[in-house]
């Protein structure tokens, strides 16, 4: 069974009540939930530490579950709502972001198809970067890949360095890649990584991913190409509007 649980917390420092904002006439979180209905997963749950949330998505019909507000990642978040559900030890996990109120099912779906790979612990989605703006922006995570799509490092700095290659003509020299934050996991994989501490990588770099790599975990990606619009402050929503409703 593949499952895919939306993190959803009302507080945030930089636009609190971010999930139940509505977007003509749906909610955020509503909007991400029947985005996700619509790929290829077998259920579709929220995790929240927030009545207010709670009791929207039971309004619309959603399935959801009640956390811990103490949690420092949507990583244990799921995790504790993975345990809650019961879920089999077999189940596949994905962490959907809760603030991307047009995820694209078929990058959904791509992330899935990672699995059909037996040794595939942990899988994500990556994406090649088209402008040095993207290249130079520390808040837009980079990943390095090897030759079997596998993440060998992710960074906020733009990595690989080209030696001898004047910056802005990197993208002309070489594909970088963009890390999209949507993890896949195997259930007993999900579990042992959530019992993990932080790792001096992970505390460099402010990126829980590498805590899983510096510990041996193997991480799996799939390249897409579409583009989705996370809500990260109330400019983004004008974006959101220009997109899908001019």
């Amino acid at each position: 069974m593949i499952i895919g649980i939306i993190p959803a917390r009302y507080e945030s420092t930089r636009f609190p009540g971010k999930p139940l904002l509505d977007i003509h006439g749906k909610s955020m979180i509503r909007r991400v939930y029947e985005q996700c209905l619509k790929a290829k997963l077998d259920r579709v749950v929220v995790a929240t530490d927030d009545d207010r949330i709670f009791e929207h998505v039971q309004n619309f019909g959603g399935e959801v579950v009640m956390t811990s507000n103490r949690h420092k990642s949507g990583t244990d978040r799921i995790a504790e709502a993975a345990e809650k559900l019961g879920l089999s030890s077999d189940s596949i996990v994905f962490n959907i972001q809760g603030d991307e109120p047009f995820i694209n099912p078929d990058d959904i779906n791509l992330l899935a198809d990672c699995f059909n790979k037996e040794l595939t612990q942990i899988a994500t989605l990556v994406k090649k970067i088209n402008t040095i703006e993207t290249l130079n922006n520390p808040n837009s995570p980079k990943v390095v890949l090897g030759v079997r799509q596998q993440a060998l490092y992710f960074s906020r700095a733009a990595i690989p360095h080209l030696k001898g290659v004047k910056k802005e003509n990197w993208l002309s020299e070489k594909t970088f890649f963009q890390h999209i934050g949507i993890y896949g996991f195997r259930y007993d994989i999900l579990k042992e990584i959530s019992a993990l501490s932080s790792a001096p990588l992970e505390q460099d770099e402010g990126l829980e991913q590498l805590r899983w790599i510096e510990n041996g975990y193997i991480i799996q990606t799939a390249e897409i190409n579409s583009e989705s619009i996370a809500v990260d402050c109330p400019e983004d929503l004008i974006r959101i509007d220009k997109k899908f409703f001019s």
